[in-house]
């Protein structure tokens, strides 16, 4: 979720290409035309993605993209531990094992995997390459997943990639399944245990508050929060305090667009360009093609493209956004590829916004369209895209890590970005806001009182499949539909600086939940919470309790090793090669200060002190320290010119110095 600058020209974020890794040595495979179930040497199962070619070399089960250099080897070793088995499944790969290890951390067993050990590499920046193992055990055998992906590929395949992970299962095994099972009643006790995962994850994470809702049968069991608003303070969060729910705003959008179908204003194929004729992507084909239910699918192939909006968002207007769009080029076809695009989200809203009152600004037509026609039937009193209403009262402060791992206030400044492309993430909200929600989408278009609010086809359209996320997920209209545990859930994930969160629903069991988060890393407590209710509901595995504290304990090692990398405050000599000023079109200007000891990063809208980190190639990287933004890297240019480059997977952008 981020905003883009105004005047981002075409040229300005130029795709990524990196040199082509060596490939390793192996017999002519296949290339396969959909999506096939296939073994590994050793006779465990996994699903090879369409498109993909598939080859076997000795015990190395080797899967390469459409996209020559990028790889996942699926290695059968015998081996007296996880260390020696990642060394022989290196050998058998074939290709070299040139980057120094980062880090190494112990992962919860899993679908039948035991003594699980992840190996993490440092690449450098300017390889542009993610390099990482996972050595996993069953049936007296380890199985080693090598990972070695040029970064845009792993981005713009990254759901196919998920897929080889998802359902890579030992010979013999299956998932847990809850598939015909009836749902138990929420009783004191179950919520109970639903509370206690809560409160202790949020505990042991170092998450301030967390809030927490809870319906069955129509009606709302519990709605409550555990901790605090504000780190080092006594105001407790509870069912009633805002915070951003970041895309979850995406689903409202659409029902928002859903009312607008309902009022024969539009339909879900309505061509964009008909509703709004200066809608235009970078790529003509693909804009003849959007349709309305197109702009919040993910299908479109248009990626990621968020640094400008981090970068940029002083003076940005929902306009100027938008117009930032026909800058944007497609990475994939139409249709073939989970995609998630901010600013196409954004462009929906909008859209939806002009239709119902034409004659206001974008931003406050979408604000009114969506006081009308969602917040306000619905109930959902707290609910606002006006950051200072938000920010009175009874409201959440985000928080995240500082460079050593301490829980801190993030850099809040960083998510006023959303603003102007609201739709895809801006809304504040309560618990009890996003619960009346929950209970209209479970009781499928009427409001608690039995009236209607909503056509049921016209709400669960939104619900259709759009693009597969893999083989058990599909991406509708702002809504993902997941059945990887047998059971249908209907939900959405949120995330922006310090704020995470989720809900969910079982349509077919009449439970929903909402789980809201003020702090660095909720992703774990939001996430892992669809676990822990299907396990309540359904007695299933206890799996959420261990999963949630050593994916928590993995968190914090990786960064402590990531720490380990950086010199802070930043080497003074480095520092002093530095100009002063840089600038780039599409994300602003970088000015360069020192206060003391400190090398500070001004990027207008907000800064940062940074941290110098020497890669394995020499090169020298400038790295951001503030909470919530920590991690953003500048590499230096080794040029006549100095330079600093950053990048996300799939772009790249040049400071030069001004």
């Amino acid at each position: 979720m981020e905003p883009t600058g105004p005047s981002a020209p075409a040229a300005s974020a130029t795709p990524t290409a990196a040199p082509e890794a060596p490939a390793p040595q192996a017999v002519a495979g296949e290339r396969l035309a959909a999506d096939t179930p296939k073994t590994t040497v050793a006779g465990n199962t996994f699903i090879a993605p369409s498109g993909w070619k598939i080859s076997v070399k000795g015990p190395a089960t080797i899967l390469e993209a459409p996209e020559p250099g990028s790889r996942i080897a699926l290695v059968d070793v015998q081996a007296k531990d996880a260390d020696a088995a990642v060394a022989l499944a290196w050998a058998a790969y074939g290709a070299e094992k040139k980057w120094p290890l980062k880090a190494t951390v112990d992962a919860p067993d899993k679908d039948g995997w035991t003594r699980i050990k992840i190996y993490d590499y440092q690449t450098s920046p300017n390889e542009k390459r993610d390099v990482g193992a996972m050595a996993r055990f069953a049936n007296d055998t380890w199985t080693v997943v090598i990972y070695d992906m040029d970064q845009a590929v792993g981005e713009k395949r990254g759901s196919q990639v998920g897929l080889i992970y998802g359902r890579l299962l030992p010979k013999g095994r299956a998932r847990e399944s809850f598939a015909g099972k009836t749902a138990n009643t929420l009783d004191p006790a179950r919520i109970a245990a639903l509370g206690k995962f809560v409160e202790t994850a949020q505990q042991k994470l170092g998450v301030p508050g967390v809030s927490v809702g809870l319906i069955q049968g129509g009606k709302v069991v519990f709605a409550g929060g555990f901790g605090a608003r504000e780190l080092g303070k006594k105001q407790p969060v509870d069912a009633d305090t805002k915070y951003i729910i970041a895309s979850n705003t995406k689903a409202l959008t659409t029902l928002m667009l859903a009312k607008l179908v309902e009022e024969k204003k539009l339909t879900w194929e309505t061509p964009a360009t008909s509703l709004f004729p200066s809608f235009k992507l970078g790529d003509a084909d693909t804009t003849s093609r959007v349709l309305v239910k197109h702009l919040i699918c993910a299908c479109t192939g248009m990626p990621r493209q968020d640094l400008e909006w981090i970068f940029q968002f002083q003076g940005v207007t929902p306009d100027s956004a938008l117009g930032t769009l026909a800058t944007m080029q497609p990475t994939s076809k139409f249709g073939e590829l989970f995609q998630y695009s901010n600013p196409l989200a954004a462009a929906a809203g909008f859209l939806g916004g002009h239709v119902a009152f034409p004659k206001l600004e974008l931003g406050k037509a979408y604000d009114e369209a969506m006081r009308t026609r969602v917040f306000e039937p619905l109930g959902m009193k707290g609910a606002t895209f006006d950051f200072k209403r938000a920010q009175t009262g009874n409201y959440a402060v985000p928080h995240a890590q500082d460079i050593d791992g301490k829980p801190a206030r993030a850099i809040a400044a960083v998510n006023d970005a959303v603003i102007p492309v609201r739709p895809a993430g801006g809304a504040w909200a309560t618990v009890n806001d996003v619960l009346k929600y929950v209970q209209m989408e479970l009781a499928e278009g009427k409001l608690p009182d039995g009236k209607p609010y909503i056509e049921k086809d016209i709400l669960l359209a939104r619900r259709a499949p759009q693009v597969a996320i893999n083989t058990d997920a599909t991406y509708g209209m702002g809504l993902m539909v997941d059945k990887k545990w047998g059971v249908t859930v209907v939900h959405h994930g949120g995330d922006l600086i310090g704020f995470h969160s989720d809900m969910m629903w079982l349509p077919e069991h009449g439970v929903g939940a909402v789980v809201l988060t003020n702090g660095d890393p909720g992703w774990l407590i939001r996430s892992i919470f669809q676990r822990k209710l299907l396990e309540v509901l359904f007695d299933g595995k206890a799996e959420a309790d261990t999963e949630v504290a050593t994916m928590g304990k993995m968190y914090f090692e990786q960064m402590a090793a990531e720490r380990k990398l950086l010199t802070s405050p930043a080497d003074a000599a480095e520092s002093k090669k530095l100009a002063a000023h840089y600038t780039n079109a599409a994300l602003g200007d970088v000015k360069v200060s020192r206060a003391g000891a400190a090398t500070i990063f001004d990027f207008g809208e907000w800064k940062s002190e940074v941290a110098t980190k020497k890669n394995p190639d020499g090169t020298i990287s400038f790295v951001t320290t503030t909470p919530g933004m920590i991690g953003v890297e500048f590499v230096v240019g080794g040029g006549a010119k100095r330079t600093l480059t950053i990048r996300d997977a799939q772009h790249e952008y040049v400071f030069n110095e001004k």
